[in-house]
């Protein structure tokens, strides 16, 4: 599933804790107090100023207001932050409900909850959906095979049922901050980007933490620059080679905060990833063409390697690929519904203060320079394809024309 496919979508019938921020008595249950050491941990330890991270992405990045209902969710080992979060809510004069998910709820939730519930009408997530102006959520897995075993058909139900929850929270113009964006300093990512836990933890939060001034302003520069062309061409060493459309249309930036502007907009508009630095589109639908080829990925913690999509008419015609992870993915997608071939967005990355890739083949969000292009969802991209599926593909060391022009040149961007 993509990463950004409705990241801050609060699920509770996908298995989350509910906890009222006006009361939080202590759990007697001995399964949930194991987590009480990891909580402990955490405190001893943070890696960051925490309670001047909460009370940024409160009252700068998501620009909390008075009286607004906030949703709050994370996982177990960012509890401090989380409670930091809901307490700057409440001091905002606003209202919290905090939300708590974890790897064990996600696979208790399949184990023992009957699969003829997945398709269930999620009528509290309808309710719950009315609710809130602003989410924050943090990224909560810590292992990449969570999902490993778990049947691609109960994937696809359960995500099938949510998708009305989501389409509320855009239509509702809720603003959206994801504290995460696939760079979570968690272990079994740092070995994939050959760093340490340390470093990555060190990059990653400094990344979150950084005066977004200057991507603002490249931003907006690379945002009018796309806008005004009409078709990219990308390639790659690897053999990528694919050309799409995007004239016409509207190119949404990432770059920390929530602005008025962005307020105005609304949808894809009020959503914020951290570290930011992104500039994306939903492109003209049926102009891709090509192909794309990702050298290292991976599918429930197994190595995907040379994953070759062929596109003709905007949809994916033929995937084809090697390495012991190429089953789970492909019987992912063959599990989805109609749309799921669809090419969805190409986005860029124009951080340029975030280096993790360059001992691994693999890619992220924001570094600048960076592409990634993906199939199935895009709603979050300013698309109508509202799909709960979507393959992202990242492509490090690409070069991009618009309309004939390099604007990247070998993963280095030339727009600023």
């Amino acid at each position: 599933m993509s990463r950004k496919f409705y990241l801050l979508l609060v699920s509770v019938s996908a298995a989350l804790a509910l906890l009222s921020c006006q009361q939080a008595p202590p759990s007697t249950n001995t399964a949930e107090n194991k987590a009480t050491p990891q909580m402990e941990t955490a405190k001893k330890t943070p890696v960051t100023d925490l309670e001047g991270l909460s009370n940024r992405l409160v009252t700068q990045v998501a620009v909390v207001k008075e009286g607004e209902i906030v949703f709050v969710n994370g996982g177990v080992r960012d509890m401090e932050l989380l409670e930091n979060i809901a307490t700057d809510v409440r001091k905002a004069g606003a209202y919290p409900l905090l939300t708590v998910g974890s790897d064990r709820m996600f696979k208790k939730y399949y184990e023992e909850v009957p699969e003829k519930y997945d398709s269930q009408a999620p009528e509290l997530d309808l309710k719950l959906a009315t609710l809130p102006a602003v989410v924050i959520g943090i990224e909560t897995n810590e292992s990449d095979d969570i999902a490993a075993g778990v049947s691609p058909a109960r994937m696809a139900a359960l995500g099938k049922a949510g998708e009305p929850v989501a389409d509320l929270y855009l239509k509702r113009n809720v603003r959206q901050v994801n504290v995460g964006n696939g760079l979570y300093p968690t272990a079994y990512r740092a070995k994939r980007f050959g760093m340490s836990q340390d470093d990555l933890s060190k990059t990653f939060w400094e990344a979150v933490n950084a005066d977004y001034s200057t991507v603002q302003t490249t931003g907006e520069n690379v945002k009018n620059a796309l806008a005004a062309g009409k078709e990219v061409h990308i390639t790659n060493p690897n053999g990528t080679d694919l050309k799409v459309r995007i004239e016409g249309r509207p190119f949404f930036v990432s770059d920390g905060i929530i602005s008025a502007d962005d307020i105005k907009k609304g949808g894809p508009a009020v959503s914020v990833y951290l570290p930011a630095g992104e500039v994306y589109c939903a492109p003209v639908p049926g102009t891709a063409e090509g192909t794309v080829v990702v050298s290292q990925t991976y599918s429930n913690g197994k190595e995907v390697t040379n994953l070759k999509l062929t596109f003709a008419g905007g949809k994916m015609t033929q995937m084809t690929g090697s390495g012991p992870g190429f089953d789970d993915l492909k019987k992912e997608y063959d599990a989805r519904g109609d749309g799921k071939e669809i090419f969805s967005f190409v986005d860029f990355g124009i951080n340029p203060n975030l280096h993790v890739w360059p001992a691994s083949k693999l890619g992220n969000w924001i570094q600048s320079g960076m592409v990634t292009v993906g199939i199935g969802n895009n709603a979050w991209a300013g698309g109508d394809n509202k799909l709960s599926y979507g393959l992202d593909m990242f492509l490090p060391g690409s070069t991009v024309t618009l309309d004939g022009k390099t604007i990247i040149e070998n993963g280095v961007l030339k727009l600023s």
